[in-house]
């Protein structure tokens, strides 16, 4: 990949530069080049790079993205794929989906983050889209060699979200409702409330996973709903290993869920918000 930089000069016009390679005693070699605007310069730049370096390519983005999610099927997770397809099908092949690779530009896809942004997407929501967006145009790089329109993106800058907390007396009214009316979905609020167990761990937490003795609880999968890559219509519950390694975790059960765990207290293998072999998911669990 060229290397370029761009700097405002002191007559007020910008300047950029790409290493061309080195001349014969071993010295770098540039090409100028000179605008109005930081802007004027990046296109200008982008536009040399497009026409000198790479390889063109009439292949859509429809069938890019099919032949990566082949290629990357066998090393990433199904519920990963099932996110990525979701992504693709609901925003990206909508608007890039019958475009030859090659004629996808920066312009274009800037275009694309402005009407994202303005269509109601957090910013955090559209920059997932552009991560996939960039997987999706490295391996287009690699397989066909051609210019990468993603590499002058810029992120969209992420905002904080305010995170809702129960405030102190909300607190203690949950816990007084825990106490009147023990079952297995108030057990489950408060094991969540004291141990900080995410809802998908919670419902595919088994009484294997916890150990009253010695007072932990140990997270090896997480449950979630995923879309069926054949069929956008339906979606199916998987219960997988946790996202990254680190939430495969051990956890230390307060003295105060003691007696509550022991009174539902199941078989190994049946899950703990059930008290059954069979899982409650976790989009009912948010109406319960």
């Amino acid at each position: 990949m060229e290397k370029f930089n761009i700097y405002c000069r002191k007559d007020g016009r910008y300047e950029g530069r790409i290493l061309r390679g080195k001349n014969e005693q071993g010295k770098p070699k540039f090409q100028y080049i000179f605008g109005h605007s930081k802007e004027e310069v990046q296109k200008k730049i982008t536009d040399i790079r497009r026409q000198n370096q790479y390889q063109h390519c009439s292949e859509t983005i429809s069938d890019l993205f099919g032949n990566w999610c082949q290629s990357n099927k066998h090393r990433i997770k199904e519920s990963t794929i099932a996110n990525y397809l979701m992504k693709a099908n609901k925003h990206i092949l909508p608007v890039f989906g019958d475009i030859a690779i090659d004629s996808v530009t920066d312009t274009k896809i800037n275009d694309f983050i402005d009407m994202k942004l303005k269509s109601g997407l957090s910013n955090r929501y559209v920059s997932d889209i552009i991560v996939l967006l960039k997987s999706i145009f490295k391996y287009a790089v690699k397989i066909y060699h051609i210019f990468n329109p993603m590499d002058s993106i810029s992120m969209p800058k992420r905002k904080k979200t305010e995170v809702k907390i129960l405030d102190e007396n909300e607190q203690k009214q949950l816990q007084q409702y825990i106490a009147v009316n023990p079952n297995h979905t108030t057990m489950g609020t408060a094991l969540s409330m004291s141990t900080g167990i995410r809802l998908g761990e919670l419902c595919a937490l088994q009484w294997k996973d916890i150990d009253l003795e010695k007072r932990i609880l140990t997270v090896r999968k997480t449950m979630q709903r995923i879309q069926i890559p054949q069929d956008t219509a339906k979606t199916k519950l998987i219960i997988t290993e946790p996202k990254s390694e680190t939430s495969c975790r051990t956890i230390p059960i307060p003295e105060c869920m003691m007696k509550l765990l022991h009174n539902f207290k199941g078989k190994p293998e049946s899950f703990v918000l059930s008290g059954t072999e069979k899982p409650i998911e976790p989009r009912t669990m948010q109406y319960l």
